[in-house]
């Protein structure tokens, strides 16, 4: 009977709660789909064009189930800088938590920035600045490899192009406060944020996904040792959990990445 109870814990968990249920529905209807296929999905409210199913359900489960983004601000208008803003997900969250925010939103990726611009504007979001460039520490461009969803990177495979950027530090330096800056750059991450350092005291909510690269040096000590020195308290998690690290060592799933952290620091 324990092990029953245990092996359908999850399952009751989702099935007892309205986000429960939600989540398992956008699994069935849109989880099969085939990869990397234009499409149009619909949850609560709201209505978007993907274009890939699979890594949009992952989004929604880590926005809108998890709450990952999900802060308290000091005022009801808080000071949002969204780096990585994707397809529109977390800008839907953030207005839904505070309509009245000011929310600054980065894309580097040019299509996928098409899919947010248009996906704001069909949800009835036109309080938004998009800025279509990379967030990097200079303001000379960077080289990007090619991708299909949310995986465009400087360390992406295949060919690769110069896409415009804005060195986020001078960007920051602007602003006398930032209530929650989000950073999801693909592992640009390790270069921008120890750029920032000297003015990330700003800040008073920091996201950071952390991605390390299969050949590259996982540097997950330079993004912490910014963090400390700032003076916030953070909390590491992931979602990958795998099994024999030891043997298992690469990303499920990801040919390229050997490491996903998501990183919530605030100040106390």
């Amino acid at each position: 009977m324990l092990a029953l109870k245990y092996l359908l814990k999850a399952p009751f968990h989702l099935l007892r709660t309205p986000s429960g249920r939600e989540l398992l529905s956008i699994f069935w209807r849109y989880g099969d789909k085939p990869r990397y296929q234009p499409s149009k999905v619909k949850f609560g409210h709201y209505q978007l064009e993907v274009p890939d199913c699979f890594s949009w359900v992952w989004q929604y489960e880590e926005i809108y189930f998890d709450e990952y983004y999900k802060f308290n601000a000091s005022s009801p208008n808080p000071v949002i800088y969204d780096c990585g803003a994707n397809v529109g997900m977390s800008i839907l969250y953030f207005k839904q938590l505070y309509p009245q925010a000011r929310i600054k939103a980065y894309e580097a990726e040019p299509q996928i920035a098409k899919y947010l611009t248009k996906n704001l504007l069909n949800n009835g979001i036109n309080d938004v600045e998009i800025i279509q460039k990379a967030v990097w520490k200079d303001n000379l461009g960077v080289e990007f490899g090619e991708g299909q969803a949310d995986d465009a990177s400087i360390y992406g495979q295949g060919s690769k192009k110069l896409v415009p950027s804005v060195r986020l530090r001078d960007e920051l330096a602007k602003e006398k406060r930032i209530d929650f800056l989000k950073i999801d750059i693909e592992g640009a991450e390790i270069d921008v944020l120890p750029d920032c350092s000297d003015v990330i005291d700003r800040v008073q909510h920091l996201f950071v996904e952390f991605h390390a690269y299969i050949g590259q040096s996982q540097a997950l000590a330079k993004v912490i040792e910014v963090i400390e020195k700032a003076g916030f308290r953070y909390y590491i998690d992931t979602n990958q959990h795998r099994k024999a690290p030891f043997v298992n060592h690469r990303y499920r799933n990801n040919n390229v990445m050997d490491l996903q952290l998501n990183i919530s620091a605030w100040r106390p």
